[in-house]
């Protein structure tokens, strides 16, 4: 595995970083759980303290942290300032909520002996964090925010190309007074990422990622009897009704499926309309895409991002052969692109029949599929036949009967009226391939402490 900043804009090698070594795992390892045995003690005010700089930190050199995400992974500039928002919000969520959300929960007992009995949350120790590159901080800080005011320390294995991002990120939190060891960017090998998980010290690991290494990691963690959490792929439906504002859903459509250049895991992948409405939204929809431009990630007008990287574009490309060879067609929609660069002009794929492979996968890039539904029950069906669950969407103009739809669909959340997002107070996450586990909110804080039970009782005799 090798650790390098290459630009998905000019495809120069920025800079490279090397591995870790056995000794710095052995290193980072004894020096977190040293850090630990303080942290866990120290209160929960004292802790967020550190959580209320770091976003006082990123907010005050913004401009900064924005531009390296753009120079690793490409991603729009107006995108990377509001992501770098966007994780100062989480920070201040848990500055003002974790006290509440840590502190005792009181239980009743019918059991005269019973006097008193709560339980408390208990931090556990070192936790695994491996992250992926689309967005390099949110991915970060959703999972180190609740844990460090839970009391936990991390140890974070980032993506290979946004070396930058993760040593920024542990830079932020020892600036903002978090003492060495609470959270420890490591370079590590996957050879690495086992001895880290099986080591006793380290209590469980947190990942976000493909399915392909969601299922390595939770082996390994399953075998090493460590908790986890999985945020793995997604084909989220956005799913238009007949009476939907059919602007207002076709504007957010284009945007659900384009932002971060369809490097999402909860882009709205496959719009499902039905039939009344479905030639006049594609026409209105193809329109919305063409409007699209890329080139510059660092120019204000640049609407469409390069990908990550060309292995990316070479990847995506195959799948779409792939799809075609069992009887899809691919029709380009969007504007021409870059010659230079990790650029994919965008394209709508169509007449994927339910026995083609296709018609199951994840398209990570501007790859849109707009499915034609027979009637709202169609729809429906459409939406669930998927094996992965992790968000969608429901646009109408009747709110409530929206609801009831949005309850028939099998994933993790569902927004009406709005692409699946992502907020500093909405918890995240699915179910079945896309994972399983809560972040964020008092959810997510709660994940990776221990729920000790306390009684006290007034008993004479035996039971």
């Amino acid at each position: 595995m090798s650790y390098a900043t290459i630009n998905p804009y000019t495809g120069e090698t920025e800079k490279t970083f090397p591995d870790a070594t056995d000794m710095d795992v052995a290193r980072a390892l004894d020096q977190a759980q040293a850090m630990f045995d303080t942290w866990k003690d120290v209160r929960v005010a004292d802790r967020v303290n550190v959580l209320q700089k770091a976003a006082d930190l990123l907010r005050g050199s913004h401009t900064d942290y924005a531009r390296l995400l753009t120079l690793e992974m490409g991603k729009v500039i107006g995108e990377a300032e509001a992501e770098v928002e966007l994780c100062a919000l989480i920070l201040e969520y848990y500055v003002e909520h974790a006290a509440s959300l840590l502190a005792p929960e009181m239980l009743s007992s019918g059991h005269a002996s019973y006097t008193e009995s709560w339980i408390e949350h208990v931090p556990q120790g070192i936790l695994l964090a491996v992250e992926p590159w689309n967005f390099p901080y949110y991915q970060i800080v959703r999972i180190a925010a609740p844990q460090l005011a839970a009391g936990n320390v991390l140890i974070l294995k980032h993506a290979s190309n946004v070396p930058q991002c993760a040593a920024a990120f542990e830079r932020l939190f020892r600036e903002a007074g978090l003492p060495p060891g609470g959270f420890t960017n490591l370079y590590a090998t996957r050879d690495q990422l086992k001895s880290i998980i099986d080591d006793p010290r380290v209590q469980g690991v947190a990942l976000t990622g493909s399915e392909g290494a969601g299922a390595v990691v939770a082996a390994q963690a399953g075998s090493a009897l460590k908790k986890s959490t999985m945020e793995l792929g997604g084909a989220d439906a956005f799913v238009v009704l007949a009476d939907a504002d059919l602007d207002k859903a076709v504007q957010w459509a284009v945007t659900g499926r384009h932002w971060n250049a369809g490097q999402v895991c909860c882009s709205s992948k496959r719009i499902i309309v039905v039939d009344e409405i479905y030639d006049a939204f594609l026409q209105k929809y193809k329109a919305g895409v063409a409007k699209l431009r890329a080139g510059d990630p660092l120019a204000a007008s640049t609407t469409l991002a390069p990908l990550s990287s060309q292995g990316a574009v070479n990847d995506l490309k195959k799948q779409l052969e792939q799809a075609v060879a069992h009887g899809a067609k691919v029709e380009a929609i969007g504007a021409e692109v870059p010659s230079k660069g990790a650029f994919f002009r965008p394209v709508l794929l169509s007449d994927v029949s339910e026995d083609n492979p296709a018609r199951y996968w994840e398209f990570f890039g501007p790859v849109s599929q707009v499915i034609r539904a027979k009637d709202e029950t169609d729809a429906i069906r459409i939406a669930n036949d998927s094996p992965f669950g992790l968000g969608g969407s429901v646009f109408t103009t009747d709110i409530e009967h929206g609801i009831e739809v949005a309850r028939k669909i099998s994933t993790g959340m569902v927004y009406i009226n709005h692409p699946t997002g992502v907020a500093a107070d909405l918890p995240f996450g699915g179910v079945r391939r896309s994972g399983y586990g809560r972040e964020l909110t008092g959810l997510g804080i709660k994940e990776f402490v221990n729920h000790k039970l306390i009684a006290v009782t007034d008993i004479d005799g035996a039971f």
